[in-house]
């Protein structure tokens, strides 16, 4: 650690980070970087040592490829974990299963999360398998000596006595469990050096021992473990940060290092140094999603083209061969028009059919009926071209006043915020259009409410592409849509917010 230290003296460090990592005994850190990138600040990654073989294999190769330092501490997950919590700093945190990100996540230690693979639970014994382990019976004999890792400190050992707990065995292994180890790793290595006859590990970790077996066990089939890493709040780099996880996660670049060593990997991304995605969406949605998307921009170090314009439109350019990545529409039918398209939709808002008057209503406009008086210029969305007017069209049918309103009209166009424009130069007396539209022309125009009719609400649903080479990088813009500052832009702008609290 001194020798970390002394290299990198313009590194800030808690000192406090110091005491819990010497009390916790976490082992050496791992790192190297070759001379060009002596002068870079490293990134500081915390691991499972169920992934340490794995993660140097791909450490090295990043570091080969973009000479940018990578510094690893290596221990349990809990122990990583509590650290972490004490210390407020590093970069990056891969436990050995995503409960303990879950656990990150509600002390507010993670940012954006990355799915990489996942273990499964098996008996490790020597070659041969001497003592004819069996089944979880075979592991409760006398003459038997089993190793374990601790369930306090370890995910492997926190799994197998939740699972074993269910379905009451655990007491009975536990009181035959010889030891009890830090990490999975040194389960492995008393069982290697004879220390013990069997040890419970993950599948991946034998990768490392030749001399070792696997045997799968019933009552473990349930003790599976999705690995994935996280993005540290603490990042004082997070764009350095997010470009080795997005390595770390690519389909042709760390997860083939997983899949090598033994590992189920999840469906990565294509790897590229700036990825490049598209999103379609409605209009109305510009002005709620357009500073999150460039914020997300700048985190993430990537490139998103966004492509608005009436729903109407955006699916005729799908249906014509024209896929984004992501489609966030401006209402489900438009959504359901291109489905095969695309992954399931997220809900993220609604936004209500609202009159659009002139400041004052000086035509004294009160419901949907009064659009229809005699000598009225009304404006209302393209019927074909957008969601707004498919729904205005829908909302003035069930409202009885479809016929009387139309022969008012005098445009239709293919989004809201023309009719806005329409309405400030006064070619229009008043218009149909959401509640977002009128929010942001407050100075300039009221808003009446459409009451009585539920079809007069839209919903917004976001859904990733089926084929999209970047699904979790969509993914992830989606979460950014979802957390509290973005719900802020939406509320602002009049629309509803819709589904799980968000993230925060």
């Amino acid at each position: 650690m001194s020798s970390f230290l002394n290299s990198h003296p313009g590194r800030r460090f808690d000192w406090r980070l110091l005491i819990v990592l010497a009390i916790a005994g976490l082992g050496g850190s791992c790192g190297s970087g070759g001379n060009s990138a002596v002068n870079q600040e490293p990134l500081i990654v915390y691991c499972a040592a169920s992934n340490k073989t794995v993660l140097e294999s791909i450490r090295q190769a990043y570091e080969a490829e973009f000479k940018t330092p990578v510094q690893v501490q290596f221990g349990a997950s809990q122990t990583l974990l509590a650290s972490l919590d004490v210390a407020k700093s590093g970069d990056l945190f891969l436990p050995a299963d995503d409960s303990y990100l879950t656990m990150a996540r509600e002390r507010k230690l993670i940012a954006e999360h990355f799915p990489l693979a996942s273990m499964h639970a098996v008996v490790v014994v020597p070659k041969g398998n001497p003592q004819q382990i069996r089944k979880l019976d075979d592991l409760l004999r006398p003459e038997v000596r089993l190793a374990q890792a601790n369930p306090e400190s370890a995910a492997i050992g926190k799994m197998t006595k939740e699972a074993l707990q269910k379905i009451g065995r655990w007491d009975a292994l536990h009181g035959r469990t010889t030891v009890y180890t830090t990490t999975v790793n040194e389960v492995a290595n008393n069982v290697k050096v004879g220390a013990v006859d069997a040890g419970i590990v993950f599948d991946a970790v034998l990768t490392d021992y030749e001399s070792l077996e696997a045997v799968k066990l019933d009552e473990l089939q349930a003790v599976v473990a999705h690995v994935g890493v996280a993005v540290l709040k603490s990042s004082e780099q997070p764009t350095r940060a997010l470009h080795f996880a997005r390595y770390l996660s690519a389909e042709d670049k760390g997860l083939t290092h997983y899949r090598r060593l033994g590992f189920q990997t999840v469906e990565g991304d294509t790897w590229s140094e700036q990825p490049e995605v598209t999103i379609y969406s409605g209009s109305m949605l510009r002005p709620a999603i357009e500073a999150t998307i460039t914020a997300f921009e700048q985190r993430e170090g990537v490139k998103v083209t966004r492509v608005y314009n009436g729903c109407g439109i955006l699916v005729a350019q799908m249906k014509a061969g024209q896929v984004p990545d992501a489609y966030f529409a401006c209402d489900i039918e438009f959504m359901k028009q291109v489905q095969s398209l695309f992954g399931d939709a997220t809900d993220v808002s609604q936004n209500e059919l609202v009159i659009m008057v002139k400041k004052g209503n000086p035509h004294k406009i009160a419901s949907l009926k009064d659009l229809a008086k005699p000598n009225l210029r009304v404006g209302v969305g393209h019927e074909k071209q957008c969601a707004l007017g498919w729904l205005t069209q829908r909302t003035f049918s069930e409202g009885g006043v479809q016929a009387e309103i139309m022969k008012n009209v005098v445009v239709q166009t293919p989004s809201g915020d023309m009719l806005v424009n329409q309405m400030r130069t006064g070619s229009l007396d008043a218009a149909v259009a959401y509640l977002s539209n009128a929010a942001g022309a407050a100075a300039d125009l009221d808003a009446v409410r459409i009451t009585g009719l539920p079809c007069s609400v839209a919903t917004q649903p976001f859904a990733v592409a089926k084929e999209s080479k970047q699904p979790q990088l969509v993914a992830r813009l989606l979460e950014a849509i979802r957390t509290e500052e973005s719900q802020s832009r939406f509320t602002n702008e009049g629309f509803r917010w819709l589904g799980a609290e968000p993230q925060p």
